[in-house]
C-alpha cells in the first residue's frame, strides 16, 4: 500500500510518500514541502497548492491520502489557512477516486510514539528511526506528512477492516 500524507498548510504544507515493503516495514518514497507566494492573493494561493499535489498524486499514485485533520488553533486566521490547504487536498482525492482519511494530531503521535502528547522533536525522531532515515525531514512540515503516512499504515487499515465489518453486520440486521 502506497499512501500520501499530507500536512496542510497554505505557507508550506507538508506532503511525504510511504510504502509498506513488508510486514510492520515501511519505506519512504518521497517528502517534500509545498511552499506558496505569501503576497499572493488566497485563491492564487489554493491554485498553486492545486497545481502541485496534483503533481504529487499523478506521479506516485497513491493508494491512500492521509490529511491532518484540522483543529481549532489559538490563531484563527491560522486555522482557516490550514482548513482551507486541507479542503484542496480533499477535493483532489475526491476527483481522483482516491481513499481520503483523517487523522488527528494526537492519533498521529500515539501511532508514531506511543504517546498521544508527543512533541514535534520526538515524533520527528521517530520518523527517522521507523522510516531508517540517515537524517530528519525538513522543515518540520514534511517530517509531519510522513508521520502521518506511517499512522495510517499502522492504524488505518484496522480502521478500515472494523467498518468493514460494522457495515456486513449492519446489513445482516
Amino acid at each position: 500500500m502506497r499512501v500520501l500524507g499530507i500536512d496542510p498548510g497554505l505557507t508550506r504544507c507538508g506532503i511525504g510518500i510511504v510504502d509498506s515493503v513488508g510486514p510492520q516495514k515501511l519505506q519512504m518514497i518521497s517528502v517534500g514541502v509545498i511552499k506558496t507566494d505569501i503576497d499572493a492573493e488566497l485563491e492564487i494561493r489554493l491554485m498553486q497548492l492545486e497545481k502541485e499535489l496534483l503533481v504529487w498524486i499523478k506521479e506516485f499514485k497513491p493508494d491512500v491520502i492521509a490529511v491532518e485533520r484540522v483543529f481549532s488553533q489559538l490563531n484563527v486566521r491560522t486555522a482557516m489557512a490550514t482548513g482551507q490547504a486541507a479542503g484542496v487536498a480533499l477535493l483532489l482525492a475526491a476527483k481522483a477516486g482516491i481513499p481520503v482519511v483523517m487523522h488527528t494530531p494526537s492519533e498521529v503521535k500515539a501511532a508514531v510514539t506511543g504517546s498521544g502528547r508527543a512533541d514535534k522533536k520526538q515524533v520527528a525522531q521517530m520518523v527517522k528511526r521507523l522510516l531508517n532515515l540517515k537524517e530528519i525531514p525538513k522543515p518540520v512540515d514534511s517530517t509531519d506528512a510522513l508521520a502521518l503516512a506511517i499512522c495510517h499504515h499502522w492504524r488505518g487499515v484496522g480502521n478500515a477492516r472494523l467498518a468493514s465489518a460494522k457495515k456486513k453486520a449492519v446489513k445482516k440486521k
